[in-house]
């Protein structure tokens, strides 16, 4: 099995900007390693939920200081829209969905991914993200999801293909499902209302909605594959090559986190709580998803095979190009 862990490397919708050491005199600048007591400041695009808790709770901890660097941490609807971003510079890092990562693949925007976001549980029945729908628009499996109105956060990301690939299997047109993008907030709201027969909702989402009733019909994540690489942190070719230290930096700063997310399930969820508004009741009650763990470039070539069949790319995508 070839592996790749990650190791060291040679528009939004709000703005949170989390100091991980002061003294802006001290700043870095360009490709060069911050000299000792002095940081680099970086920008990071990161998403609404809860996969982005590693990078708050390494922050937390110090890592990113550790590591000399200064982070401004940037809040998008999704992944598509962190992309564009790290691209024109506006951010250097970002945190997307590995669909999408493959959609930008596809038309030839340069990325690199250097290190895992956060990894599917496995666990059917217990995952990090699920189809849900009220009890009374009867639909009851995968299959009755065609010809229905599913709402997800955006339209070219992993879940149109996971979502599909489970559809497929229960013998249901996953052609005939009718996306609408609804952002994750106000998801539950459109499903309680009858504006959508179904949502595809991620932690912490998820939970707040089957608390108000809603039944998952299937986790398509862990019924995709257990090992799912949900998401990871990336930037542009350009950028690794102009700052390679800082790109190391980072990766370092984040492995660290996410290692110490798996390690400490509650301090974990207090931090959700400090950046969402998830009641402390609802974060006990939350799946969490895993994050410390190995990028297996065999699965990832399975999620390229699966966005190709699902309409997301064209072509299959080399996916060791996207790999430092």
């Amino acid at each position: 099995m070839q592996v790749w862990r990650a190791t060291a490397v040679a528009s939004a919708a709000g703005v949170l900007v989390l100091t991980a050491c002061g003294s802006p005199d001290g700043e870095a600048a360009g490709g060069s390693p911050a000299a000792e007591g002095e940081t680099t400041s970086i920008t990071v695009g990161v998403l609404p939920n809860a996969d982005v808790a590693p990078i708050y709770l390494g922050i937390d901890q110090g890592f990113f200081e550790e590591a000399g660097l200064d982070i401004e941490l940037q809040v998008s609807q999704g992944g598509a829209a962190v992309i564009p971003a790290v691209v024109s510079g506006e951010y250097d890092f970002g945190f997307s969905n590995f669909g999408s990562i493959l959609v930008a693949a596809d038309q030839g925007l340069p990325l690199k991914l250097i290190a895992p976001g956060a990894f599917s549980t496995g666990e059917v029945g217990r995952d990090v993200a699920a189809v849900v729908t009220m009890p009374e628009t009867g639909v009851d499996r995968a299959a009755d999801l065609a010809g229905a109105t599913v709402a997800t956060n955006t339209l070219r990301n992993n879940f149109v293909m996971t979502v599909g690939h489970v559809v497929q299997s229960d013998g249901g047109d996953p052609n005939a499902i009718q996306w609408t993008e609804i952002p994750w907030p106000d998801q539950t709201a459109a499903l309680v209302n009858g504006q959508v027969d179904a949502a595809v909702l991620v932690e912490p989402f998820l939970s707040g909605a089957l608390e108000q009733g809603a039944e998952a019909v299937i986790w398509n994540w862990a019924e995709t594959d257990p090992e799912f690489l949900i998401a990871g942190y990336f930037t542009t070719a350009p950028y690794v090559e102009e700052n390679p230290e800082v790109a190391e930096a980072f990766t370092t700063a984040m492995e660290q986190s996410l290692a110490y997310a798996d390690e400490n399930p509650d301090e974990l969820r207090a931090i959700i709580g400090e950046y969402t508004e998830i009641p402390p009741e609802a974060l006990e009650k939350m799946t969490l998803s895993r994050f410390d763990g190995e990028i297996d470039v065999e699965h990832l070539r399975e999620q390229s095979a699966l966005a190709q069949e699902f309409g997301l790319i064209g072509k299959p995508v080399d996916v060791e190009t996207l790999l430092p």
